[in-house]
């Protein structure tokens, strides 16, 4: 209907204000008469003269709605605002004003219209306002009301076209009206209003659809629920009669709804008193016994998972409510038969839903562990029997052959898993019935099955099998974190028990079968690998005679993972862990024990871990500086760090020294040029111990000087020099003698320290010492001093010596330098020299002519000295006479022998040879 018609067809007992006549167009007209009109109804209702004329109320009412029927303008609420309150206000005298609201309600679903694009913005307090006082419309009486609101706050979500329109006038944009809705209280009042709805099931149902509706949309608006306790309300009103069943699945959503858009603490906070657990424990045991269709398994689950969440909750009374104790019967059911009433109507049918919820419970055994009170439940509800029994293999489960177990294969391996992963928690809180239960003899079992060649398949479906598809290799990941944590406790009965059964064999045949199958490292091996030596360290650490048992071929496994090194110690799959682990396997395994320490020295070990000391990263030197300092008490253990050199030559004592000045720097350690003490006073204080000083020091807490005992290398460094020795030390430099002089008091110096600490405290405390002690005190410090003085002024000399050699070695170099210099002049000369002869005819023939005269000298000389002193040499010419004698045999010939001299050629010149004979001595001839 035309507005202009309206104003024009209204009767004269309502005084109107007409609109002026200027330069006003007639759509102003229009929405002034509107805005006049809307004024006038607001003072017909409120005023004392006309507040009871209930016809004209009525009449005027349903005439202004009707105007109204394509939306309110922005402008309008806060009159509208005042017109409901007044209808909602006379509604409990008069039913006859329910329509009108019901109306007013039902236009409320359509958007609200502006004139101006910033009206949105100039009116938002006017809709935040309007829309928390819809909310209040719930403490009407009448249900058609509750209904009609519940209903249009529920189209705010959907998309409601508008009627037509007049000119000039457009809707708010789609997400204007819930953008303010988020900061009204319309969402808490909808929830406050749940107490007056016991009456009135259907309008609550929609109620709870509304709220879900309000919950998975808006993070504000949970948390507006949440502030006036809405997961509380909502829990305690769930289990409420409702022939639909609808209600509680509302209520589970709303409750999803706040877990997972709102804080999920303040929800477990709320639903965890008695009363809220009760509800919980109720709704769920009702879906169990009575569901059977797949939502209710559905929900059953859902109700399930909020337990969980509720177990979280330290301050949550599961166990008060004996929630959890009937929980522990369900979940024993049916690999254990009980005698409780509450499984004797149950059936599994092992669907998809029972299997997930089998996995939620076995999941809660291991929240509700944390509180200690649980465990007793565990033990009267024989849990750790459940548990070994989901863990034995399915070839060696008496519950599949005698068809007590009816899960598939797959949903037993993930089950078996899981209750590895409950295990891990549960056993070292219930070691008595892990012992009684045979838990070491089931786990080795498991073990040995997982090492086994067969047809088992791993899935790798569940969260608990990453990376054992197509084999057992997550069984074996679990089983050996179970061993872990089992034996990380230290109880040597249990200890003894795997003992005895061969594990410390078993676990070394299955680290050194891994390292032989050529597959790559995964996550997953590398997991096992650690736990497994991790596992060995924790059997040996304080027996002698495991580690004879560990013997030889452990030595050769913890030699073969050492000279893997540290090469992928940052690859992120673990390669970290592993190698910390096998030096604490050398540690705990091999160091003690004469037998494994000589077959690992003689295998090189000491070498691998001074390789590994070298390369590896800072964080892992403690434990390698530690386990070098245990192996030193083996005698045969010095030689071999003695002799040990890098690839760069580098001697052990060097590195040692290059560890202790980086540590130092670390540290902010005073220092001069040369590495020598800077301030005789702090020769071993570091920047950071002093700043990290206290005024006070605790009763039983240690000081700083002893805790950086702890904290850092250099004690153990001191420790291991004191074994080698500090004399004769290979490949030193003078800066390592200039450090080694500081480790070689670090002793010294450190009791210096804590004297002075005392001191300190006895300063800040206020306590003066005696006369003696006083003095004691003094002695000490200045003692302290005067050695490092001492080591200052040895310090000195070291660098003095060094640069003396340093010049006579300069000295020497420059005599080189000037020889090689001199050598190069006369080759330079030389040179010249042959360019001259090569490029001047004269002086070539010059030289020629001195070349030629002085060879012809030489020559002419040189024969004449021959002739003179050259001797005649003679030779054996010819045989002159043979005799013979009485004598027998060879002895009885006699020769005489002739010989001649040769001359030389200069001689055979002056004349002829003449040859005189010269004769020999008669000589015999013998045998």
């Amino acid at each position: 209907m035309d507005s202009g018609k309206v104003v024009q067809r209204r009767k004269p007992d309502i005084p109107v204000t007409k609109p002026r006549a200027s330069v006003r167009n007639h759509h102003s007209q229009e929405v002034g008469a509107k805005s006049l009109e809307l004024s006038q109804v607001i003072r017909l209702l409120e005023d004392p003269l006309t507040t009871n004329l209930k016809e004209r109320h009525l009449f005027v009412l349903k005439k202004l709605l009707k105007r109204r029927q394509n939306g309110f303008l922005l402008k309008e609420l806060t009159g509208i605002t005042r017109i409901i309150n007044v209808c909602a206000e006379k509604v409990k005298d008069h039913p006859e004003y329910v329509p009108i609201l019901c109306e007013a309600l039902q236009i409320c679903r359509l958007p609200f219209l502006k004139e101006r694009a910033s009206d949105e913005l100039n009116y938002a307090q006017d809709v935040t306002h309007f829309l928390s006082h819809m909310g209040c419309l719930m403490k009407v009486s009448d249900a058609e009301v509750k209904q009609k609101l519940v209903e249009s706050v529920k189209s705010f979500y959907s998309c409601v076209a508008p009627k037509q329109l007049l000119d000039g006038l457009q809707p708010t944009s789609p997400g204007y009206r819930l953008q303010l809705l988020e900061h009204s209280n319309l969402a808490q009042t909808l929830l406050l209003s749940m107490a007056a709805l016991e009456n009135q099931p259907d309008i609550k149902l929609q109620l709870l659809h509304t709220l879900q509706i309000l919950s998975s949309y808006s993070d504000m608006n949970c948390a507006l629920i949440l502030s006036v306790r809405g997961a509380e309300t909502i829990c305690l009103y769930m289990n409420e009669p409702d022939p639909s069943g609808q209600v509680l699945f509302r209520s589970c959503e709303i409750l999803w709804n706040l877990l997972e858009r709102g804080s999920k603490d303040e929800v477990t906070a709320q639903l965890s008193s008695i009363q809220c657990v009760s509800s919980l424990k109720k709704a769920f045991f009702y879906q169990l016994l009575n569901g059977f269709r797949c939502s209710d398994l559905q929900l059953r689950n859902d109700l399930l998972v909020i337990t969980t969440l509720i177990a979280k909750n330290p301050k949550s009374l599961l166990i008060e409510s004996l929630f959890a104790k009937q929980l522990i019967v369900v979940t024993t059911f049916p690999e254990l038969r009980s005698q409780n009433s509450l499984v004797h109507n149950l059936k599994f049918s092992y669907n998809n839903e029972d299997f997930k919820m089998k996995k939620l419970l076995l999941n809660l055994l291991v929240l509700m562990s944390k509180d200690l009170a649980a465990i007793q439940l565990y033990k009267e509800g024989h849990v750790m029997l459940f548990l070994l029994t989901l863990v034995r293999p399915a070839a060696a489960s008496y519950e599949r052959r005698s068809g007590l177990r009816q899960w598939s294969s797959i949903q037993q391996g993930e089950l078996r898993l899981q209750a590895l992963a409950v295990l891990a928690s549960i056993a070292p809180l219930m070691l008595d019935d892990f012992m009684s239960c045979q838990g070491n003899a089931c786990l080795l079992l498991l073990l040995d099955w997982c090492v086994k060649q067969d047809s088992y398949f791993g899935q790798g479906h569940s969260i608990h099998d990453a990376g054992g598809r197509g084999g057992k290799k997550a069984e074996m990941q679990h089983c050996a974190r179970v061993l872990r944590a089992v034996t990380s406790l230290g109880e040597e009965s249990v200890n003894q028990d795997l003992c005895d059964q061969g594990i410390i064999n078993q676990l070394l045949g299955i680290l050194m079968q891994m390292e032989t199958n050529p597959e790559e490292e995964d996550a997953v091996t590398l997991e096992i690998k650690t736990n497994i030596q991790l596992i060995l360290s924790a059997l040996c650490e304080s027996d002698m005679h495991r580690k004879e048992l560990f013997g030889s071929e452990g030595v050769e496994m913890a030699v073969q993972f050492l000279r893997k090194g540290s090469n992928k110690f940052y690859s992120g799959l673990g390669h970290n862990k592993l190698l910390l682990s096998t030096v604490d396997c050398v540690w705990s395994c091999i160091v003690g024990c004469y037998t494994t320490e000589d077959y690992f020295l003689a295998k090189e070990g000491a070498f691998l871990l001074l390789k590994l000391l070298s390369s590896s990263p800072r964080c892992v030197h403690g434990i390698v500086l530690a386990t070098l300092l245990e192996l030193c008490d083996n005698l045969n253990t010095l030689s071999h760090i003695l002799t040990w050199r890098d690839n760069r030559g580098q001697t052990a004592p060097r590195l040692l020294l290059q560890l202790w000045r980086k540590e130092e720097a670390e540290l902010g350690v005073s220092r001069n040029q040369h590495g020598g003490i800077a301030d005789p006073k702090k020769p071993l204080l570091g920047h950071h111990q002093q700043e990290e000083t206290q005024p006070s020091f605790a009763v039983h807490a240690p000081s700083a000087a002893v805790l950086e005992i702890s904290e850092n290398l250099r004690a153990k460094i001191y420790s291991i020099f004191c074994k080698l020795g500090f004399q004769e030390l290979p490949g030193l430099s003078t800066e390592d003698y200039v450090t080694l002089s500081i480790v070689k008091r670090y002793l010294d110096f450190k009791v210096g320290e804590v004297w002075d600490e005392i001191s300190e405290e006895l300063s800040v405390d206020g306590v003066r010492p005696i006369t003696p002690d006083h003095q004691a005190l003094t002695t000490m410090s200045e003692i302290t001093e005067d050695t490092a003085r001492k080591v200052v002024a040895e310090q000195n000399s070291i660098v003095e010596q060094r640069e003396k050699e340093e010049i006579s070695e300069e000295e020497l170099k420059y005599k080189e330098m000037k020889s090689y210099r001199k050598q190069q002049e006369l080759t330079a000369k030389s040179w010249d020299r042959y360019v001259s002869k090569t490029s001047n005819y004269e002086i070539l023939k010059e030289v020629q002519a001195q070349r030629e005269k002085s060879i012809e000298s030489s020559r002419t000389k040189a024969k004449e000295e021959n002739m003179a002193t050259r001797p005649a040499k003679h030779f054996l010419s010819q045989i002159m006479s043979v005799e013979s004698t009485d004598a027998q045999g060879p002895a009885g010939v006699k020769l005489t022998l002739a010989r001649s001299s040769i001359k030389a050629a200069a001689q055979d010149e002056e004349g002829p040879t003449r040859t005189d004979p010269e004769y020999f001595s008669t000589v015999s001839m013998k045998d």
